[in-house]
């Protein structure tokens, strides 16, 4: 029987029980289809880091990189730790080790779903570069405090990390429906993302079976809202991918449909999977977090794995549920309810 090695980081606030719900569904859809999945669990988030000074050891990364995948619930607890210190020391560095630089969002709705929008028709993939550009952390802060002071954020974009981005792009494109819609805002920033126009037209010429098109990251904004069924594959820089994907999340219904993966694509390194909500201190304890980003990141950890049909058996499980009615608004069904919605479907 095959078996899969996952580390599950259920993080901070909702992470721990959205992971513990996306496990149990992992667990039966592997029951089904007779392979094992073999579960280590780290207790790295901002508790962590309150006990120990880091978000994680210092052997972390060589700890994660004996496993398959890993499964993320959320971190950050702002309360306790400023954000930019547990980004920084637990998702980013993962992302960066493991050289996960195609962080991938599904956006559609699913049945029984109501978005804000007149029209659910659409189905968008949005591919984020995840490792450089506008969250490459270069610069720094100087006369600190005094009226003079002055900070600089600067954005790195190489041709090898634009150009990988953009095949995956169009990988992505060519198993769909042959459309690809690329991001910047080359009229403003005219090195680079002149840069990544460039690259994009160069290697159209590689993939004549792709419809390109090139759009300023308002313009996107704008579509993504007036006409997000004109849209299959979108690819953007860090910081655009971050913005266009959580205004993708608002489209399909809320966070609470939001999943992730975050994707080694040559897979010498594990892939990371997670839903994107955030760890949502108001509602943590209350049992009313939704876990089908949870459990949609999980089927797309296992499709990652090579497991298809058990990836596509929960997804069809959630369809089923929110068919229903479960789980389709915030706080309408407790947790353990929509898991169990959603077992029910499976099994």
């Amino acid at each position: 029987m095959k078996t899969y090695s996952i580390a599950l980081i259920p993080g901070d606030g909702i992470g721990v029980p959205v992971i513990d719900a996306a496990w149990q569904v992992l667990e039966a859809a592997a029951a089904r289809a007779n392979f094992k999945l073999e579960a280590k669990r780290f207790p790295w988030s901002c508790g962590f880091y309150k006990e120990t000074g880091s978000m994680m050891p210092a052997d972390g990364i060589q700890i994660l990189r004996g496993h398959d995948a890993i499964l993320l619930g959320a971190v950050g607890w702002p309360a306790a730790v400023p954000d930019s210190v547990s980004l920084h020391g637990l998702l980013l560095p993962i992302r960066k080790a493991f050289v996960q630089y195609a962080n991938i969002r599904p956006h559609r709705l699913l049945p029984g779903v109501e978005g804000p929008l007149k029209s659910g028709g659409f189905d968008i993939l949005c591919i984020r570069e995840n490792t450089e550009g506008e969250y490459s952390g270069a610069g720094g802060r100087v006369h600190v405090g005094t009226p003079d002071e002055v900070a600089v954020e600067t954005s790195v974009f190489t041709r090898k990390g634009v150009e990988r981005i953009l095949r995956f792009g169009f990988e992505q494109a060519q198993l769909r429906r042959k459309q690809l819609a690329s991001v910047t805002k080359s009229n403003a920033q005219r090195y680079s993302m002149v840069f990544w126009d460039e690259i994009t037209e160069a290697l159209s010429a590689e993939y004549p079976d792709v419809e390109v098109k090139s759009y300023h990251i308002d313009a996107m904004a704008a579509r993504m809202v007036l006409a997000p069924e004109s849209l299959d594959v979108v690819v953007a820089s860090n910081l655009f991918g971050d913005i266009l994907t959580d205004l993708g999340a608002a489209i399909q219904g809320g966070l609470g449909f939001a999943a992730s993966a975050n994707i080694c694509p040559d897979r010498t390194s594990p892939s990371m999977f997670e839903p994107v909500h955030g760890s949502a201190p108001d509602i943590a304890h209350l049992g009313i977090a939704n876990p089908i980003a949870a459990i949609w990141s999980a089927a797309m950890m296992l499709d990652h794995l090579g497991q298809a049909a058990a990836a596509a058996n929960i997804i069809k499980a959630v369809e089923t549920a929110t068919a229903r009615g479960v789980g389709t608004r915030p706080g309408q069904d407790r947790t353990d309810d929509i898991t169990a919605a959603v077992l029910s479907a499976l099994t």
